[in-house]
């Protein structure tokens, strides 16, 4: 079983789940570059950039065809089958030229679809100003725009869209990994305690495997580790990525007030308290009343207003709220038997009574 290969927890470290290194942390060495570009989406339905409204696209047009020995002197383009775009990707670490990667396509201009268009030969360029790739190919997209003469559906976002394998590397970035004596370890997530227990099992690993301690913590975040004589750099960060730890995070309540969302950690507890909760509701009703006047009079037919306004108050009992666990406080937060608007204002009001024991993140 898999309980059989991890090891015991030391002492003080809660019941947390047990990770492999290389979910948890990445190597500094091992990062990704941004890449940005500039260029132009053809082939569209009548989709594309109104000229008036994006100049810019009128001067790449005729830039892309005087590149291509085409003269547009003295003549105005009126085409709707073009789009300025911004390209980005990301440059992941350890490629080599020729190879391909995924470019993500965003409308600059007016456009109202990318549906059908192809991305015609982008240079993509680092914040150094260089060119590391080239892009070219057809753009999916995963929305669509409908149009009638009364009404227009819109679903998704058909002014972005990708090229998958889009982009070509012609430079890559140069890289000295297995010359390095020493790995330097990040947790995608800085805690002290993580820290500390990565490197104490890594330690123990290689006082097994080599004779010696090889890693020490330098701050939250931030590990690093010496590599032994006799073997190679990838070798040895292969043996320690899969080395299980116990991770551990801060306690936390993640609120998104825009929908509704509450995310609560596993250490999250709460005193006890008392609550009361309760949702006042007015209602309106308008239910006008037409008044005809006598028979060969000279009155006018009018409407008189009849208005009627309720209100009522569901809820307002005082509930206990004790939650030692994760378990518990779900429970009682269920009993109250409220909305996710009402669990937000109920959890914001305990943080502020000094009961929350874990920090409020709004979003």
């Amino acid at each position: 079983m898999l309980a059989g290969l991890m090891p015991a927890a030391a002492d003080g470290v809660g019941a947390g789940a047990w990770t492999r290194i290389k979910d948890i942390a990445q190597l500094q060495s091992a990062r990704d570059n941004q890449l940005v570009g500039y260029g132009l989406v053809i082939g569209l339905n009548g989709s594309g950039d109104g000229l008036r409204n994006s100049p810019f696209t009128e001067q790449s047009i005729r830039a892309m065809l005087e590149n291509l020995g085409i003269a547009t002197e003295g003549g105005q383009a009126r085409s709707k089958n073009v789009a300025a775009v911004i390209v980005t990707a990301n440059l992941p670490p350890f490629v080599q030229s020729g190879t391909r990667i995924d470019v993500t396509v965003s409308s600059l201009g007016d456009a109202t679809s990318l549906q059908g268009g192809t991305l015609i030969m982008t240079p993509l360029r680092a914040a150094d100003g260089d060119i590391y790739a080239v892009a070219q190919g057809p753009v999916f997209i995963s929305g669509f725009n409908a149009e009638g003469a009364a009404e227009t559906l819109t679903q998704g976002v058909p002014t972005a869209g990708r090229v998958p394998n889009g982009a070509i590397i012609e430079r890559q970035v140069e890289a000295r990994f297995n010359g390095d004596t020493s790995l330097t370890l990040q947790l995608r997530n800085p805690d002290f305690s993580t820290a500390v227990r990565v490197t104490d099992a890594i330690n123990a690993y290689a006082k097994d495997r080599y004779g010696k301690r090889l890693a020490a913590e330098q701050d939250a975040r931030t590990i690093l580790i010496h590599r032994p004589e006799g073997i190679s750099a990838a070798r040895f960060y292969a043996e320690l990525e899969n080395i299980a730890v116990v991770s551990d995070t801060p306690a936390k309540v993640v609120v998104d007030e825009r929908t509704g969302t509450i995310v609560i950690g596993q250490d999250v507890k709460i005193a006890k308290v008392a609550i009361s909760h309760g949702s006042l509701t007015v209602r309106v009703s308008e239910t006008p009343t037409i008044v005809q006047p006598e028979p060969f009079s000279r009155g006018e037919t009018a409407v008189e207003d009849n208005t009627v306004i309720n209100a009522f108050e569901e809820g307002g009992q005082v509930a206990m709220l004790d939650g030692p666990d994760l378990e518990t406080l779900v429970s009682g937060l269920n009993r109250l038997g409220v909305k996710p608007s009402g669990i937000i204002a109920i959890l914001q009001g305990i943080k502020s009574a000094g009961a929350l024991q874990a920090e409020l993140v709004l979003q």
